[in-house]
């Protein structure tokens, strides 16, 4: 007999009510028969479309998506019908003369449409050739809300269709999309028309279109061709992506237990940017921007390559969550995210363990997710999403991170094995449908059999980081007995209201026993762990909590340091900090933990400790301590620095590389004499020598030169930007003009954005870099000049971007300045990124008033 914890309670899944703007349920997709004629030249294409579409319930009325789209042509079951837009509403409403029968039926559609500069709906993509001429990629980013800007559609992930697609190039160039050529046939007028294969049903938000001068490389694994399309002679730069490929397919088929549909996946690598997104899941044609999918070993760093391989996970991951299986609206977006995110950390963990990865994503993503969640701007994963601005801003760390962060959580909770189970299960009962999280929570409970829901439910229907701490740990019979109890950790008043959660967490004594318990209430309850030692709380760092210890117990923590474990080492570094941070202790308590970090510890610990005092150093900039802080930060990590050394060496480690990419950086920005000078003579060898700075460290180097660079400097940069022919490396070029210190650089910088010397996801780019640095400046130019910001911005960007310069202001009229801008210029729905920056600015100010004291006491040492 099962005990009363272990009873799997029975989980209703309802179908919910319509959020605002939501389409009418009468008429479904059913198949898209799509033609696209692009002109590239014109930056115009032409469009038609028949769908085969399932009237649910008989209606007069037929609402579907459009978004910029010249519509010139309706019809409904091939008879010409009247319609109407509404641009606000992006809708596209039929108006038929009866009520159409229930049952199968035909819509069709004439459209013109306009190609855009920056990457939403259809865009193009302008690049120099390694000749000098100049190249233009067609592609297309239909997430979230625009598909309707490729063609009129139900464009809402509920509505799963087939699509079939077909598209005319030029003579001479590829097309491609979600599934294989099915002819190519020349036209009349020198073209030639694609016909890509039928999809399977799959959400709007998932089809792909883009053509070019392009290259394919292919490789076959697992049944399935691999493929890696590129600008003309850089193809073979996806070698160490394909490699990668074909070992997650394999990992993924046999993870999920679902092989991997559709006979071909493309990855498609686009020479540009976006203020959005870095790659996109498109079902069998993803999109990458280049940096995040060619390896150039001439001018990309380790860190790049293991980005590169962290990416392709990410998406491929998709292709199940996400693309297989969908969240059934918006709400639900971390079903996507937050289990890509996961996924990709699990498989890059165990695909290759010298990386580390499963404890650096401690360090990193972790603490990342926890930075926001522990502010007035958080939100609980799962939100409610009423608006296109809403949507776009759904894309952010809790989604990403915090979702990731407790996906791990439950995994450990429930066991790999168990955890796994219930995966399977989920994607073999709900492929090519669309789901809500209960539905997941569902799956996990039958295969554990416990009602998994108690603890999800908490962790993902409220914001916020619990705390649990701990007191009174004794010795007793060979056993240690503690007392722990619950809080809620905020870095401001408005995140310490009282909260509570079903917070599972492993304790252990260092060389003794381990055991699991959940701390359900703020009352003190006891725990029993076998032996009796220093007592480690979350050992692992695999439950989504802070950590607290009482002054013996954090003594015992500090003296045994080097015996815990590299995660526990990590996530104690980052607790110790954070809990300074909020008030909760001392920040000489993690002056005295960092103090145990040795000069032959690991890598990862010493990259924790750099990015720690990069924080500390960034509060007191512009203040009578940026002076000796600096100082004192050098004194830590230029020893490091020097044992490590400026040159790769053979054979070293992946971490080790990074931790040299990551003590340059550090050093270089903030102005370490010996880093600054070695960056200017990097550079300046360049004029004779463009390999001059060792791939190794041309990242960290450049950003040195920028940071610190002289008017004379800067205008050397400028040059290296309009030369540059390789568009990523331009790309890093322009926004390396915004890192300038110098106010007259950045002003320069900010004139720059009124030309058309860049193109408009570059401006975008360099304006974001150059409030880096200069935030105040940044952001009233952007208000003085939104009309020319928001051209060259995505329109799934616009109500987050410019509110987003400001957010490192230290001025205290910033906050005043940002909600007015808000209040004039966003809808009341759309305010989320304005709140954000807003509470940013906040926190930081009460953070840097909050440690002050310490920080002086340890600068007098």
């Amino acid at each position: 007999m099962k005990s009363a914890l272990s009873v799997l309670l029975a989980l209703t899944v309802s179908t919910p009510a319509l959020a605002a703007g939501q389409l009418p349920q009468t008429v479904a997709p059913v198949l898209y028969d799509i033609t696209i004629r692009p002109d590239a030249k014109a930056l115009t294409f032409s469009g038609e479309e028949t769908v085969d579409v399932d009237v649910r319930q008989a209606t007069t009325t037929i609402v579907l998506n459009a978004a910029e789209l010249a519509v010139t042509r309706a019809t409904f079951d091939g008879k010409p019908v009247p319609f109407t837009m509404d641009k606000a509403a992006q809708t596209l409403t039929l108006t038929l003369p009866q009520a159409a029968s229930v049952g199968r039926h035909k819509v069709g559609f004439a459209w013109t449409g306009t190609i855009n500069r920056s990457a939403n709906g259809l865009f193009a993509i302008d690049y120099s050739n390694a000749d000098g001429s100049q190249s233009r990629m067609l592609a297309t980013q239909f997430e979230a809300p625009d598909a309707r800007r490729f063609a009129p559609m139900w464009d809402e992930p509920a509505f799963k269709a087939k699509f079939r697609l077909s598209a005319t190039a030029p003579k001479g160039q590829m097309a491609i999309s979600n599934m294989p050529v099915a002819s190519v046939a020349e036209q009349a007028d020198g073209t030639q028309l694609y016909r890509f294969g039928e999809t399977p049903v799959m959400s709007s938000y998932l089809l792909y279109f883009g053509s070019g001068d392009l290259d394919r490389k292919t490789v076959n694994a697992s049944g399935v061709e691999i493929g890696v399309v590129s600008r003309k002679g850089v193809v073979d730069q996806g070698d160490y992506a394909l490699g990668s490929a074909s070992k997650l397919l394999s990992y993924y088929n046999d993870y999920f237990g679902t092989p991997y549909p559709l006979p071909k996946m493309d990855m498609i690598a686009g020479p540009g940017s976006s203020q959005f997104f870095g790659a996109m899941e498109n079902w069998g044609a993803i999109f990458y921007f280049e940096n995040e999918l060619l390896f150039d070993p001439k001018v990309m760093t380790e860190s790049n390559r293991q980005r590169i391989h962290t990416v392709v996970a990410h998406e491929m991951a998709h292709q199940w969550f996400g693309d297989l299986v969908t969240m059934r609206w918006w709400d639900d977006l971390w079903l996507n995210e937050g289990f890509a995110s996961w996924m990709e950390g699990k498989a890059t963990n165990d695909l290759n363990p010298s990386w580390n990865a499963a404890a650096a994503s401690i360090a990193g993503e972790r603490e990342s997710a926890m930075g926001i969640d522990a502010t007035s701007a958080t939100h609980p994963i799962i939100r409610k999403i009423e608006t296109v601005d809403q949507i776009g801003e759904a894309f952010d760390s809790i989604t990403y991170l915090k979702g990731r962060a407790v996906i791990g959580m439950l995994e450990s909770t429930l066991g790999s094995d168990i955890f796994r189970k219930g995966i399977r299960s989920y994607m073999a009962k709900y492929k090519y449908q669309n789901t809500v999280t209960e539905q997941l929570w569902e799956e996990l409970s039958k295969a554990s059999g416990t009602n998994i829901a108690t603890i999800a439910h908490d962790f993902t229907l409220q914001g916020g980081v619990p705390l649990v701490t701990l007191s009174g740990a004794r010795c007793e019979g060979g056993q240690t007995v503690a007392m722990l109890s619950q809080g809620r950790f905020g870095l401001d008043e408005a995140s310490k209201t009282p909260q509570t959660w079903h917070v599972p967490i492993r304790v252990a004594t260092i060389g003794g026993g381990e055991t699991s318990t959940v701390v359900t209430g703020a009352a003190p309850a006891p725990v029993k762990v076998g032996g009796c030692g220093t007592l480690v709380l979350n050992r692992g760092k695999g439950s989504y909590t802070r950590v607290m210890y009482d002054d013996a117990g954090h003594a015992a923590i500090v003296r045994d340091y080097t015996r815990l474990s590299l995660k526990d080492r990590l996530g104690t570094l980052g607790d110790d900090y954070a809990l300074a941070a909020g008030g909760y202790q001392d920040l000489g308590r993690w002056f005295d933990l960092m103090a145990q970090v040795k000069p032959d510890a690991d890598p990862l610990e010493w990259g924790t400790v750099a990015a720690e005092l990069g924080r500390l150093d960034g509060l007191y900039e512009g203040t009578p301590l940026e002076k000796p802080l600096r100082a004192r930060v050098a004194s830590i990590l230029s020893p490091v620095l020097a044992r490590v050394g400026f040159e790769a060496k053979p054979g070293e480690s992946a971490p080790v590389s990074n931790l040299r990419e990551a003590l340059i950086g550090r050093l270089g920005t903030s102005g370490d004499a010996m880093v600054a000078a070695r960056a200017r003579g990097y550079v300046a060898a360049l004029a004779k020598d463009p390999a001059a700075i060792p791939a190794a460290i041309r990242q960290p180097i450049l950003s040195t030169y920028a940071t610190r660079a002289t008017p004379a400097e800067w205008d050397k940069l400028l040059d290296l930007a309009k030369a540059e022919r390789n568009p990523v490396v331009k790309n890093r070029y322009v926004s390396l003009l915004g890192y300038a210190e110098d106010e007259s650089a950045a002003r320069r910088a900010l004139g720059l954005l009124k030309t058309d010397t860049f193109t408009p996801p570059q401006r975008a780019a360099l304006l974001r870099s150059i409030a880096g640095a200069h935030p105040d400046l940044a952001f009233d130019w952007a208000v003085a000049n939104k009309a020319l910001v928001d051209s060259f911005l995505e329109e799934s960007n616009r109500a987050t971007f410019i509110v987003g310069l400001g957010a490192g202001s230290n001025d205290p009229a910033m906050p005043g300045k940002i909600q007015a801008f808000a209040d004039a210029n966003l809808p009341e729905g759309s305010r989320g990124g304005a709140k954000r920056s807003i509470s940013q600015i906040a926190v930081r100010k009460a953070v840097a008033d909050r440690l002050k004291p310490a920080v002086q006491t340890w600068l007098a040492r």
